[in-house]
């Protein structure tokens, strides 16, 4: 009696009691919830020459051996996942789990399986390759790139390289950067000049003249005019080269933010669903400004420090070689101490990036919502999670300048020895009569600027390492890869009929089932009432028919083409979408009506307005179709935004109409005032709805009844109505509450 798994260690005596000989267990999951839904744990265990379980809700233990005809079944529902085992006499066994266990039971399914096809063929079951997570060996799906365990939990710090991506962004400014780099050369040369003037300035006028010997004026003005020319000159020069980059900097910026935000549109809902508003506008605002400045201000003064660096380098080498060498004593100390610092604030800024956009996110839920939040009395709630995601920020805020804190004066002290070096080992030259005091008061000169910019360059470590953080989270939204793709030979609508077929169509959330095997066709013109429970997989269905997700298996075809091959913004140029929460965006009534149609004409917003039932209401607001309207559709009713919502979707004239639960949130009367604009929008369009009250759809031409993902009845009201199943339980207790309702309400 052995086992090839870690048994469960609450089930481990009861297993092992139950092996017979030479027994092995080969894989062991713990269900946790019962026939009623309630949390009690029961066990299945796949041995090596049968399956054994024990439910919670069966007292004995069940076992059954392998043979032919045996076979498990696995689906979930509204967030219940559910496990049947079957012969072809019928159900066996079923349990039920939470959709925490799913991985676990589709590894005993094929478990299971294997082993069951070994015993009833007598042959080794094909092994099948596995793609898994090399770092928590989760198992992944065949299209599936990246770990969602390992994605939610590790950061990869950014790298400084990161920066050099954004030539991709300066190379249209490139002879732009030229002029601004050529500028700065000749600025830095310029700035030199005074040092350089020093050394004779002292050995032939200042030494002389106080020796008491005579000086030539000419000599003195012409050294002061040097002095006074540098300083203009440098002046010019700074000021050409300071503005030209700044425009340069602020264009790539800009073009950064343009950049981002475009291929943000371009993403798919499945990002949108994983990100936090707050984090989204912090990268695209924030970030970029962050870059704008790193790039105008910072790096521009980091590249005058090194070209400043070096002609310092070879002035102090012509003056006096011994000298110079001196002065590099401090270098490498100072290189260490960048070294060993660096890692620690890369990491840090990225820290601060992260609890930054928490912090904002913070201020994105609340404030859209603030409505809620004054309803509920929840101000203090919100207060105290903004005070503690401000605490967060602060406490790695003060954790990454203790570092910073004693970098930077360190790098100060080191080149403060320095010059004090130079200055010890200058009055020994010139004891010894090996350089002159004109010559070491301009290597000092020298010196002081040399050490000056080797501070100032340490300093951009920090500032760089903050840019890099910014340019990685930007160009994570940049690298990401829309699930819904264009095509790469696109297929161009011409004109649409309006008819859809649905082949075999599955769809999964992760390793969660949504949608499977349905087929369906609806002709032009055709109206498809789609109902079920909630959790049946409806509102998905419509998502992958407007292509917002693209179907995991089967194909979703447009007049006999497949939806992939359309141009996407084409594609859902030909669906008018009516949803159930409709949003309005701030401006006026007319601006929010012609959405998807811009430049259209107020004549043809008045009529669409008038078809949708909403120009009378329209009328009646202070500027009429002028009137502002607030962020969200606020100062309007639920039924006067749905009904611009319909006028929207009106204007654009859709071959293709779906409506999302559009009658859902209002009462009966707008429902009816709803209604009747709906008549209009559905006229001659291929329509898609799904209702909430049933009794909406009795003009839908047929009814698909979905059920777990699947369809399971399709047909006219009355059809389905005598057939007395699912559609008959679905209307029948949606009666019986409006009845009850109406009692209650009474």
């Amino acid at each position: 009696m052995t086992t090839s798994v870690t048994l469960v260690p609450t089930w481990s005596e009861q297993i092992q009691a139950q092996l017979r000989e030479n027994e092995t267990v080969l894989h062991i999951v713990e269900t946790d919830l019962d026939a009623r839904l309630q949390f009690r744990s029961g066990v299945i265990v796949v041995t090596n020459q049968r399956l054994m379980a024990r439910s919670p809700d069966v007292a004995t233990w069940q076992t059954w051996d392998y043979q032919d005809g045996l076979q498990m079944r696995h689906h979930d529902h509204a967030g219940v996942g559910h496990l049947e085992l079957s012969n072809a006499d019928g159900l066996l066994a079923h349990w039920r789990f939470t959709l925490g266990q799913n991985l676990l039971i589709i590894r005993l399914m094929d478990g299971f399986k294997e082993r069951l096809e070994e015993v009833v063929t007598g042959k080794p079951a094909p092994k099948v390759e596995q793609n898994t997570c090399p770092s928590c060996k989760a198992i992944l799906e065949p299209d599936q790139e990246e770990c969602p365990v390992c994605t939610k939990v590790v950061h990869t710090p950014p790298s400084t390289w990161t920066l050099f991506r954004l030539w991709r962004f300066a190379r249209p400014y490139r002879f732009q950067l030229a002029i601004g780099f050529t500028l700065m050369l000749l600025g830095t040369a310029s700035h030199m000049i005074p040092r350089y003037l020093t050394k004779p300035l002292t050995d032939e006028v200042l030494i002389p003249f106080q020796s008491g010997q005579h000086v030539e004026v000419s000599l003195v003005a012409t050294y002061i005019g040097g002095l006074l020319g540098a300083a203009v000159l440098a002046w010019l020069l700074s000021w050409g080269k300071t503005y030209i980059l700044a425009l340069v900097s602020e264009r790539i910026g800009a073009d950064l933010r343009t950049a981002t935000y475009e291929h943000l549109l371009k993403l798919s809902l499945e990002y949108f669903g994983n990100k936090r508003t707050g984090d989204l506008m912090s990268r695209i605002g924030s970030e970029s400004d962050r870059i704008c400045v790193y790039l105008s201000l910072h790096l521009l003064d980091f590249a005058t420090d090194v070209l400043m660096f070096f002609m310092t380098a070879a002035f102090l080498l012509q003056i006096n070689t011994k000298l110079a060498l001196v002065t590099l004593l401090p270098l490498p100390l100072i290189a260490w101490a960048i070294h060993l610092v660096r890692d620690k604030l890369r990491t840090g800024f990225e820290k601060i990036d992260r609890v930054w956009g928490e912090l904002t996110n913070v201020l994105a839920d609340t404030i859209p919502g603030i409505r809620v939040v004054k309803a509920f009395a929840q101000e203090q709630r919100e207060a105290t999670r903004f005070r503690t995601a401000n605490k967060n920020n602060l406490a790695v805020n003060d954790k990454l300048n203790k570092v910073w804190s004693l970098f930077s004066p360190t790098v100060s002290f080191l080149t403060d020895l320095g010059i004090l070096v130079v200055w010890v080992f200058g009055i020994w030259q010139i004891a010894h009569e090996e350089i002159t005091v004109g010559a070491l008061v301009a290597a000092v000169a020298f010196i002081s600027n040399f050490y000056g910019r080797i501070d100032s360059m340490s300093r951009i470590v920090s500032v760089t390492q903050k840019s890099a953080s910014a340019a990685k989270r930007i160009f994570d939204i940049l690298d990401h890869v829309s699930s819904v793709p264009e095509p790469q030979n696109p297929v161009q609508i011409k004109e649409v009929k309006g008819q859809i077929e649905l082949r075999e169509v599955g769809f999964r959330y992760g390793n969660r089932a949504v949608n499977r095997g349905i087929s369906l066709s609806v002709q032009p013109g055709e109206m498809i009432g789609l109902v079920g429970h909630s959790g049946s997989g409806k509102s998905t269905l419509v998502n992958l028919i407007c292509r917002f997700y693209d179907v995991a298996e089967g194909a979703i075809l447009l007049d006999g083409v497949d939806i992939r091959s359309y141009p996407v913004s084409q594609y859902r140029s030909q669906i008018g979408l009516v949803l159930q929460e409709p949003f309005l965006f701030f401006g006026t009534i007319a601006d929010n009506i012609a959405y998807g149609k811009p430049h259209a004409t107020r004549e043809e917003i008045i009529a669409a307005a008038r078809a949708a039932h909403a120009h009378e209401f329209i009328l009646r607001l202070p500027q009429g179709y002028d009137s502002m309207v607030g962020e969200r559709g606020q100062g309007l009713s639920g039924g006067e935004r749905q009904r611009i919502s319909i006028a929207r979707a009106l204007l654009i004239d859709p071959r293709i109409l779906i409506m999302d639960e559009a009658t859902a949130s209002v009462d009966s009367e707008t429902e009816k005032e709803i209604q009747k604009a709906l008549d209009n929008l559905v006229q001659g369009r291929t329509t898609i709805a799904i209702a909430h009250r049933l009794s909406t759809l009795h003009k839908a031409d047929r009814l698909v009844v979905l059920d777990r993902g699947e369809v399971v009845e399709v047909g006219s009201h009355d059809e389905l109505m005598a057939k007395e199943g699912a559609y008959f339980r679905l209307y029948e207790a949606q009666a019986r509450n409006e009845a009850a309702a109406a009692v209650a309400g009474e």
